[in-house]
C-alpha cells in the first residue's frame, strides 16, 4: 500500500510537502494552475520515468522549483514515495520501502531506496515486480485518457502487457535481449581476438614444434652422446694406458739394446784392433820369423856347402890316386862351395821343382869336380885336414842351424798363438759385429715398434682433445647432465668391440648435431613461454567464446521463454479483460459491447529509388497489435473515430478500470479523467471507482462533486501569491463517522 509522497523543489512545490495516504481512495483537488498535477508527474517523476515530454517539460532542470520574489530557485528536486511492505509485495526484506529520486541542475539524476543510492534499472525492476511503473497505465494524466484509444495497436497491445503485469517479463526479456547484443557483440570481438590470435598462435605452434623436435633430437643426442662418452672415456682410457705401458716397456728395451750395442761397440773395437794384420806385435813377430828365416837358411846354406864340402872331401879323397898330382884345395873348395850353396838353396826351395833345379845344381857341381878328379887322378892335398875343418865347419852350421831352427819353432809357434788368437778375435769380432747387426735390427724394429706406440699415443691425445671438445660441444647443446659419464660404469663391450662402431655412432651423433642445427629451435624457451601465453590466451579465449556462446544460447531460451510466457499469459490475460471490457463497457453506456481484438501489421510498400517498383519491407519480428471495436446500444456505431468526446472518455475509462482488474495495481492514479463526463455518467464513474478501490488504493484528481463524494480523504492544493503549491487536508471518512 501507498503510505506517502513527499515533494522537495520538485516543480511548483518549492518548499517541503507531504501527502500521507491513509485510506483507499483519496481526492486531490483544487483550482486550475494551483498544480495539483504536479502530483500525479510527481508519482510519475520517483517511478522512473524518463521521458521529459510525460513530465511536461523540456530538460531536467525545469522539474527543479525555479524560484520566486519571496523565494530563491532551488538546485535540486526531489520525490519520495513510502510503501507498506508488510505483505511483501515488493521484492525487498524491509517492512517499509522508501523509494527516492531526486535530479540536480546539472542534470544528474539520483536514486535511492531505504536511503541506499541504487540505479534506475534497480529501481524498475523492484517496482515492476509489484506491478508499477512511472510510464504505465496505472497513471492516468490529465488529457491523456483517451490515450489508450488514440494510440496504435502496437502501442496499445504494450500498455496492455503492462496492465497484465508483463512488464517484469518483458523488462526481463529486454534485459535479456540487451545481454543478448552485449553477448553477440562479445562473441565478434573474442572471435576477432582469436582471429587476430590465429595466425600467430600457429606460427608459434610451428615454433613450438620444431623445439619440441629439437628437444627429442637433443634427447636423442644426450642419450646417444652419453653412451658414445662413456665408451669413448673408458677406451681412451685403458688404451692410453696400455700405450703408455707398452710405450715404458719399449723405452727400457730400447735402453738395453743402446747399452748391449754400445758393450758390443766396445768388443769389436778392441777384438778388431787385436786382429788387424797391421798389428805391432805380430808384424814383430813375423819380422823377427823372418829375420830368423833368413839366419836359418843362411846356416842351412852354410850347413850345405859345409857338407858338400864334406861329401866332396870324403869322396875326392876316395877316388885320389897317388899316381896324379893332387886337385888344388881352392878348385875343390869351390865345387864344394857350389854343391853347398845348391843344396842350401834346394833347402830354401819354396816348390818340389825350384828344389830339384838346386840338385841338380849341387849334383852337377859335385859331378864336375868328380870328374875332374876322375881325369886328373890326382889326390886332395892336405885332405885331413881338410876332412876336418869342414866337419868344423858343419858341426858349427849345424849348432847355427839347430838353434836358428829352435828359434823359429819357437817364433812360429808364438805367431801361431798369435793367429790362433787373432782368429779367435776375428771371429769374435765378427760375431760381436753379427750381434751388433742384429741388435740394430733389434732397435730398428723397437724405434718402429716404438714410432708406432707414439703415434698411437699422438691418437689417443687427439682423440682425447677431441674427445674434450665433444664433451663442451654436447654441454653447449644438451646440457652439463652429459658429464654422467665420469661416474657412470663402463658400457658393455666397450673395451673389446671393433672401433668402427665407436665411428658409427660418431657418424650418427654429428647428424643428429647437424638436425639439430638445422632446426634452428636453439634453447626456445621465450618462444615456448610465448606459446603457452598466447596458448593459454587462446583457451582462455575459447572458453570465454564458448561461455559466451553458452550464455547466448541461455539467453535465447530465456528469451524465447519470456516470449513464450508473455505470449501465454497475454492471451490469457486479454480474455479477461475483454470480459472486464464489456462489463465496464456496458455499466458505463447502459448497455452495448466493446472487446480488444489481435490484428496483424500490414506489410509496408515502399517505392524504390526511380519509382519504377514497389518493395515489400517485412517486419523483422512481427507482432500483432490490439484494436478496439465497441458497439454503442441503440446506435450502429462500430468505430472509434465516430465517437464523441465524452463517449471515448467512457470507452478509456472502462478499458482502463478492465486492465486495472485483471491484474490489479497497488496503486491508481487518475488525473482528471472525469473531466469530459457529465452528470449521470460521473454518478457511474464514481460507483465504478469504489468498486475498484477494493483491490487498488486511487488517487483521484478531481474537479467532479460525485468523485469528490467517493473519495475517503480530500487534499485540497492552492498557490498563493509567492507562486508556491501548498496543501489542505480533510478526512472525509472520519469527518463523517464524526458527523454520525
Amino acid at each position: 500500500m501507498l503510505k506517502s509522497i513527499e515533494l522537495v523543489g520538485f516543480k511548483s512545490f518549492g518548499k517541503k510537502t507531504e501527502l500521507v495516504f491513509g485510506s483507499r481512495v483519496a481526492g486531490i483537488v483544487g483550482p486550475n494552475g494551483s498544480g495539483k498535477s504536479n502530483v500525479a508527474e510527481g508519482f510519475r517523476f520517483v517511478l522512473g520515468e524518463q521521458s521529459m515530454k510525460s513530465l511536461r517539460s523540456k530538460k531536467g532542470e525545469d522539474l527543479i522549483w525555479g524560484g520566486s520574489p519571496a523565494v530563491p530557485r532551488g538546485n535540486r528536486a526531489s520525490v519520495k514515495v513510502t510503501f507498506d511492505n508488510s505483505n511483501k509485495l515488493l521484492d525487498i526484506d524491509f517492512p517499509e520501502v522508501v523509494v527516492e529520486r531526486s535530479v540536480f541542475r546539472d542534470g544528474v539524476n539520483e536514486y535511492l531506496i531505504n536511503g541506499s543510492q541504487v540505479r534506475l534499472k534497480d529501481v524498475i525492476r523492484l517496482l515492476a515486480g509489484a506491478n508499477i511503473g512511472g510510464s504505465g497505465y496505472q497513471i492516468i494524466s490529465q488529457g491523456e485518457a483517451d490515450r489508450i484509444l488514440n494510440a496504435s495497436p502496437r502501442e496499445r497491445r504494450e500498455m496492455i502487457e503492462d496492465a497484465l503485469g508483463l512488464k517484469l517479463y518483458q523488462h526481463k526479456k529486454a534485459e535479456s535481449e540487451r545481454k543478448l547484443d552485449e553477448t553477440q557483440e562479445n562473441i565478434g570481438r573474442v572471435e576477432s581476438l582469436r582471429r587476430e590470435l590465429g595466425p600467430h598462435l600457429t606460427f608459434l605452434r610451428k615454433q613450438v614444434e620444431k623445439i619440441e623436435k629439437a628437444k627429442e633430437l637433443a634427447e636423442e643426442l644426450k642419450h646417444k652422446l652419453a653412451d658414445y662418452l662413456a665408451r669413448e672415456h673408458a677406451y681412451i682410457g685403458q688404451e692410453g694406458a696400455r700405450l703408455k705401458g707398452e710405450e715404458s716397456a719399449y723405452r727400457a728395451e730400447l735402453a738395453r739394446i743402446e747399452e748391449e750395442m754400445r758393450q758390443a761397440r766396445a768388443v769389436l773395437v778392441q777384438d778388431t784392433k787385436v786382429a788387424d794384420p797391421e798389428n805391432d806385435h805380430t808384424r814383430e813377430l813375423e819380422e823377427t820369423l823372418s829375420a830368423l828365416r833368413i839366419e836359418r837358411q843362411d846356416a842351412a846354406r852354410e850347413l850345405g856347402r859345409a857338407e858338400g864340402e864334406l861329401a866332396a872331401a870324403s869322396r875326392m879323397v876316395k877316388v885320389q890316386t897317388p899316381d896324379k898330382s893332387p886337385i888344388p884345395r881352392q878348385v875343390v873348395l869351390a865345387h864344394v862351395h857350389a854343391a853347398g850353396d845348391s843344396l842350401a838353396r834346394a833347402l830354401d826351395a819354396s816348390s818340389l821343382e825350384e828344389a830339384k833345379t838346386a840338385v841338380q845344381g849341387a849334383q852337377t857341381a859335385l859331378g864336375e869336380l868328380s870328374a875332374r878328379a876322375h881325369d886328373v887322378a890326382a889326390p886332395i892335398d892336405d885332405s885331413a885336414e881338410l876332412i876336418e875343418e869342414v866337419r868344423t865347419k858343419v858341426q858349427a852350421a849345424t849348432q847355427v842351424l839347430e838353434l836358428a831352427r829352435g828359434k823359429e819353432r819357437e817364433l812360429e809357434q808364438r805367431l801361431s798363438r798369435m793367429r790362433a788368437d787373432v782368429q779367435e778375435r776375428k771371429d769374435a769380432a765378427h760375431e760381436a759385429e753379427t750381434g751388433l747387426l742384429h741388435l740394430e735390427t733389434n732397435m730398428a724394429q723397437v724405434r718402429g715398434t716404438l714410432a708406432n706406440v707414439e703415434r698411437m699415443l699422438g691418437e689417443i691425445a687427439g682423440a682425447r682433445e677431441a674427445f674434450e671438445s665433444e664433451v663442451r660441444e654436447g654441454i653447449a647443446l644438451v646440457g652439463s647432465d652429459i658429464r654422467q659419464y665420469e661416474h657412470a660404469g663402463i658400457p658393455d663391450g666397450a673395451l673389446s668391440e671393433d672401433r668402427r662402431m665407436q665411428h658409427e655412432r660418431r657418424r650418427t651423433i654429428e647428424r643428429l648435431k647437424i638436425k639439430l642445427e638445422e632446426s634452428g629451435a636453439g634453447s626456445g624457451d621465450e618462444v615456448v613461454r610465448e606459446f603457452n601465453t598466447t596458448k593459454e590466451r587462446d583457451s582462455f579465449l575459447a572458453r570465454e567464446l564458448g561461455d559466451l556462446s553458452a550464455s547466448a544460447e541461455q539467453l535465447k531460451k530465456i528469451i524465447e521463454e519470456l516470449d513464450a510466457k508473455i505470449d501465454e499469459d497475454f492471451k490469457r490475460g486479454l480474455v479477461k479483460i475483454n470480459d472486464a471490457f464489456g462489463t465496464f463497457f456496458a455499466e458505463l453506456f447502459s448497455g452495448g459491447e466493446a472487446k480488444l481484438a489481435l490484428e496483424m501489421p500490414e506489410k509496408k510498400v515502399l517505392d524504390d529509388e526511380e519509382g519504377a517498383e514497389e518493395t515489400l519491407i517485412e517486419d523483422e519480428a512481427p507482432i500483432a497489435g490490439l484494436t478496439v471495436t465497441v458497439q454503442l446500444p441503440r446506435k450502429k456505431v462500430r468505430g472509434l473515430e465516430v465517437l464523441s468526446g465524452g463517449e471515448r472518455a467512457l470507452t478509456s475509462i472502462a478499458l482502463i478500470f478492465a486492465m486495472s482488474q485483471v491484474n490489479p495495481p497497488p496503486f491508481i492514479i487518475l488525473d482528471e479523467t472525469d473531466a469530459a463526463l457529465d452528470e449521470a455518467n460521473s454518478r457511474r464513474y464514481a460507483e465504478i471507482v469504489k468498486a475498484l478501490s477494493n483491490r487498488s488504493q486511487l488517487i483521484l484528481i478531481t474537479h467532479n462533486r460525485a468523485t469528490m463524494a467517493a473519495a475517503g480523504e480530500l487534499y485540497g492544493v492552492t498557490m498563493g501569491h509567492d507562486g508556491i503549491s501548498r496543501l489542505l487536508s480533510v478526512k472525509l471518512e472520519e469527518a463523517e463517522r464524526v458527523a454520525k
